[in-house]
């Protein structure tokens, strides 16, 4: 058997295995790379490759400044700021502001990370309004698609032309070239969502709504301190609790009080671990008489006239928080003497509050139960670490997850912003190469403290990087065997070779037909060779044939396998297989009419 008839089989099997969807994506491609060298189609350095292809270190980078915007409250907080200014509003005005939104995201971001970011709030937001989430989540989803065609990092697919634009000599897309055809493709969405979304979306009563987070706060509050008040005393400048920390006075304290901690000069954030000084205010939770009796003996003062602070202020800051945690049956801590106010024996956490069947058992000692819940207290870091790596305990709700919904802007949101804005700046100039360019920003991400190493390899998707580099040695082989001019060939025997546009209209039906069936990257590394061997045939640019590539890719409207955020909204919108498709063509022709009346006059032929 030929190369080029080797290559067309695995080819097929690959496309097969997608559509099956009962192997992982990742397997398929790698599987792809070693059968092109198991072959002998390729040799194992090309089959390897796509490893180390820039492209593929520029996607992972890209992972990575994402989740530094995210994890820092970034995402959350423009999520909010939505909720904030369109809710009342509710109607096209809130949806256009949606769309607009996650387009935006999406550009800075990548599709999967703004729909990810949104999707809670989204459906939230629609509740509140007495709206259903299916009426919202769809155009959410294809929103983001049309976000994707705003700037160069919006998509992985848009990098991969970019490379293939320049391999064929015909030099890189801009960071911003996207943005020309991606303004009309986002003004068209948003259009036929307004005009149609009703009558085209189903309304639909959904049983799996993702937990609203951003009140927690409040909610553990009501839960475990509604029996007790939260003071705010004052440092005196004869109490002998100077110079003492927050943890070491809680452990002091016998008569049921926990000090949540101290706010260093009276303002700002609490801490459990900076020592205490004249003017600073320690935060107790206790009952009035427990807390004057404190305060007579630790010289300190009572701020308020009416004693109580707002606890759910108390429980959340930017660099610490609250965790609500079962013990569990068979737990090692079923058994053990703890009460309120006790440090764990990691140093790093305290128990606030102790509850049984509901009922909280106050400051005494407590033998622990399965069953019983605790509530923690310490930094969002220490939180996440000692929660999810201790089998002894369940976490009611990822400490992670609750941080990013309720803390908006956290700590080292102004840095990922700045980076995020450096590295665009440096890309739409092009004073370097993109990957340097993103590899800097996902170092600075670490560097400067936005996240740790952990987060930034846990943050990278990947599938998406494996799937890559796996198709990559796939792209290879259709180009060098032939089959890459043999498709194009055959392309060109049922379009004719008379017009570059008709060739344009069938390459974005081919790219759209296989794009429903397999990721849109995976679609795109097939199609891209395929293009610039058409456009060799015909003795036309690459660029317009490319681009209409790009866009097709990014018209995976038609099924919800098409793309990872058509599937994010499936259940969260209690959509159906058929839903996709009523709201999808109409999609799918705006983009065929885009790409046939204005790639062309972009990037003329």
């Amino acid at each position: 058997m030929s190369d080029i008839n080797i290559t067309f089989t695995i080819l097929a099997a690959v496309v097969v295995l997608f559509v099956w969807n009962k192997i992982p994506v990742e397997l398929v491609a790698l599987g792809a790379a070693l059968g092109l060298y198991a072959t002998g189609v390729l040799q194992l350095s090309q089959s390897l490759a796509g490893f180390g292809e820039p492209t593929v270190i520029l996607i992972a980078s890209l992972f990575v400044v994402s989740e530094g915007l995210d994890a820092t409250g970034t995402t959350a907080w423009a999520g909010q700021q939505l909720m904030l200014r369109s809710g009342a509003g509710g109607g096209s005005r809130l949806m256009v502001m949606m769309m607009l939104l996650v387009a935006f995201l999406t550009a800075l971001i990548s599709v999967n990370g703004a729909v990810a970011a949104l999707l809670p709030m989204v459906v939230i937001l629609a509740v509140r309004l007495g709206r259903s989430p299916s009426q919202m989540l769809m155009p959410l989803a294809f929103a983001a698609h049309a976000g994707s065609m705003l700037a160069l990092t919006g998509t992985p697919v848009n990098v991969l032309v970019s490379e293939a634009a320049a391999a064929a000599g015909a030099g890189h897309f801009s960071f911003f070239s996207f943005t020309l055809i991606g303004v009309p493709l986002l003004i068209g969405t948003v259009v036929i969502v307004v005009l149609f979304g009703n009558r085209l979306l189903p309304n639909r009563t959904v049983r799996n709504i993702p937990p609203d987070l951003s009140a927690h706060a409040l909610t553990l509050s009501k839960q475990y301190l509604r029996d007790q008040g939260v003071f705010r005393l004052l440092v005196l400048a004869e109490s002998p609790v100077i110079g003492r920390t927050a943890q070491s006075l809680s452990a002091a304290q016998g008569n049921g009080l926990v000090v949540v901690g101290v706010q260093q000069g009276g303002t700002g954030r609490v801490s459990q671990s900076a020592e205490i000084a004249v003017g600073d205010m320690v935060i107790v939770r206790g009952d009035a008489e427990a807390v004057e009796s404190m305060c007579s003996a630790e010289w300190l003062e009572i701020l308020t006239d009416n004693q109580l602070v707002d606890a759910t202020e108390q429980l959340f800051s930017r660099d610490h928080g609250v965790a609500e945690v079962i013990i569990p049956p068979r737990s090692g801590m079923i058994g053990e003497v703890v009460f309120s106010g006790m440090v764990t024996s990691s140093g790093d956490l305290m128990i606030l509050a102790i509850q049984r069947r509901g009922e909280d058992l106050g400051p005494r000692n407590v033998t622990l139960a399965a069953g019983d819940t605790l509530l923690l207290q310490g930094e969002w870091m220490a939180l996440g670490e000692n929660i999810s790596t201790d089998p002894d305990v369940l976490a009611v709700h990822d400490p992670e997850m609750v941080r990013r919904q309720a803390v908006p802007l956290g700590i080292g949101a102004k840095r990922a912003i700045g980076i995020l804005a450096v590295m665009v700046a440096v890309l739409a100039t092009g004073v370097m190469p993109a990957v340097v360019a993103s590899l800097l920003a996902a170092m600075a991400m670490v560097l400067f403290r936005v996240l740790t190493p952990e987060q930034a390899y846990r943050g990278v998707s990947w599938t998406a990087v494996i799937l890559v580099g796996g198709m990559i040695p796939m792209s290879t082989a259709i180009e060098q065997t032939g089959a890459a001019a043999k498709i194009a060939s055959g392309l060109i025997d049922v379009v004719g070779d008379s017009s570059p546009y008709a060739l344009l209209a069938g390459l974005f039906l081919l790219t759209v037909v296989l794009g429903q069936l397999i990721s849109n990257t995976a679609t795109a590394l097939i199609l891209i060779p395929v293009a610039v061997s058409a456009a060799a045939e015909l003795h036309v640019s690459v660029l317009p044939l490319l681009m209409t590539v790009t866009v097709a890719a990014a018209a995976s409207f038609l099924t919800p396998v098409a793309t990872p955020a058509n599937l994010m909204v499936m259940g969260p919108g209690g959509y159906k297989f058929n839903d996709y498709w009523k709201l999808g063509l109409p999609m799918v022709l705006w983009y065929f009419v885009v790409v046939m009346a204005l790639v062309p006059l972009i990037w003329s032929f």
